[in-house]
């Protein structure tokens, strides 16, 4: 090991080069810091690399897939037609290298330093970096921790990533699975089923919880829809063991009734996250940390020392890309001494599933926990002419309001279209809008956008595409 002699000065440091981190230090360059950034991977991190992007590629690929089902009904007539896995990985994998080199432009364009290495703190105000045969130090002013975190499977589950898989590593498949279980009820695994579902597999999908971590409206659409593409759900079901035997995995699923063994090709899990922090050396310098191990910091992102940030995956609350990406860029701010936050509390969540989900704010039930006065309505997409068009009926959009003020609360979307329309959720939310506010406006016609507006208009029971008996108060 070759061991410097000095201390490299820096101004900020940034550890980890996934969206939040480069991120972060885009905007610390553009606000006139010297940014120095580690990585000991790719740049652009698991999201990139392992995670949103590989995820994405197969949802749009299988949903592509499932579309052709729909063409010949507008008159564009095909032969036979087979999914190719091993095509799919190429157009995967030159996806993410562009993107990378895109990445990777970006911080030279911004005389961003990236340096390859893992790095670990020495002192509050040192950083050691290990790259191979090379050590060397360096001496900071600012730092920011995005060092990320990897899914931990259940115990009794062992991930080899051939057989049983987790989501870094779902994505490498070469075959389409015969028979997969998806293990989990978030978005991830709803992703995973669905998509693997249009493309030939049979899934199960095994749900410890009696429902999903929806809207109560959003779990009943979801559940229906689950049942019409033939997915089995398994609800309030653990697994308590799994093993591998030659080209079949089997797996012991546990509920109030006993204990099952059962068989198929591959088994997905989606797990919980850990924090990427056990090699940092943060312990050292005494950065609070929750009991979970997730690091604690406040609206400016920082840490308990003033001087050291971390954002995205690292810190509490959800694993998002958003998330880090608002973080990273608010730590810059705050470095370079503007008056910034971080306030996630409309964190918008989406799933890319067939049909796309998304929501912000609070589901109904966590409204009237919190005493709102509740008024909600919502709007069957099977009701707007242009979804009639693209022949993408399925799903709708909720809304709910507070009664008394007419504030709305949340907004809750599954169907086509879901993922860009929930941003009139989080813009709306964000100013405190009434109901009066989404009334006003005017909305392209036709488009899904007026299942927006008719959503609004059934709380005042003014929708014109429902009837009067479904008007208000519908419930699926």
């Amino acid at each position: 090991m070759v061991v410097g002699d000095l201390a490299h000065e820096r101004d900020l440091i940034i550890i980890g080069g996934g969206p939040g981190g480069y991120h972060a230090a885009i905007r610390a360059a553009q606000l006139g810091q010297s940014v120095t950034l580690i990585e000991k991977g790719e740049i652009g991190g698991v999201c990139l690399n392992k995670g949103c992007i590989p995820s994405k590629v197969l949802t749009h690929g299988a949903a592509k897939y499932e579309s052709l089902k729909e063409m010949n009904e507008l008159g564009i007539e095909a032969g036979s037609v087979k999914f190719n896995m091993d095509k799919l990985q190429a157009y995967k994998n030159k996806t993410i290298n562009q993107l990378r080199d895109g990445v990777l432009s970006l911080c030279k364009a911004n005389k961003v330093e990236i340096i390859h290495g893992s790095a670990f703190f020495l002192s509050e105000d040192r950083i050691g970096v290990e790259n191979g045969d090379q050590y060397d130090i360096y001496r900071f002013n600012y730092a920011i921790i995005a060092t990320g975190s990897s899914p931990k499977p259940p115990e009794g589950i062992q991930i080899d990533h051939e057989r049983v898989l987790n989501s870094w590593s779902i994505t490498n498949l070469e075959i389409v699975p015969e028979k997969l279980f998806v293990y989990g009820h978030d978005y991830i695994a709803l992703e995973i089923a669905m998509a693997f579902n249009a493309i030939g597999s049979e899934v199960v999908l095994i749900n410890e919880h009696d429902d999903f971590m929806l809207d109560s409206s959003i779990n009943r659409e979801l559940i229906r829809i689950l049942k019409k593409k033939h997915i089995q759900v398994l609800k309030n079901n653990f697994i308590s063991e799994a093993y591998t035997k030659d080209e079949q995995v089997s797996i012991y699923i546990k509920n109030k009734t006993g204990t099952e063994e059962i068989t198929g090709s591959h088994l997905f899990v989606s797990g919980r996250q850990i924090p990427n922090t056990d090699q940092l050396g943060i312990n050292r310098l005494g950065i609070e940390t929750a009991k979970n191990g997730f690091i604690v910091v406040n609206h400016e992102c920082r840490t308990s020392k003033n001087h050291i940030f971390a954002i995205g995956d690292v810190t509490e609350g959800p694993c998002l890309a958003v998330k880090a990406i608002k973080q990273g860029k608010t730590a810059a701010e705050a470095i370079a001494g503007i008056r910034t936050e971080a306030d996630l509390r409309f964190l918008p969540i989406i799933a890319h599933t067939s049909p796309p989900i998304a929501y912000v704010g609070l589901t109904e039930e966590e409204a009237i926990r919190q005493r709102h006065s509740v008024d909600t309505a919502h709007f069957p997409l099977s009701a707007n002419g242009y979804a009639a068009i693209l022949g993408k009926k399925e799903g709708m959009i909720k809304v709910i309001f507070d009664k008394d003020h007419h504030l709305l609360l949340g907004m809750h979307i599954i169907g086509y279209g879901a993922v860009e329309l929930i941003s009139s959720g989080v813009f709306s939310l964000e100013m405190a809008a009434r109901d009066e506010d989404l009334l006003f406006p005017l909305y392209p016609h036709p488009s899904l956008n007026e299942g927006l507006l008719e959503a609004v208009e059934a709380i005042k029971n003014q929708a014109i595409h429902l009837p009067p008996n479904l008007m208000k108060k519908i419930k699926v």
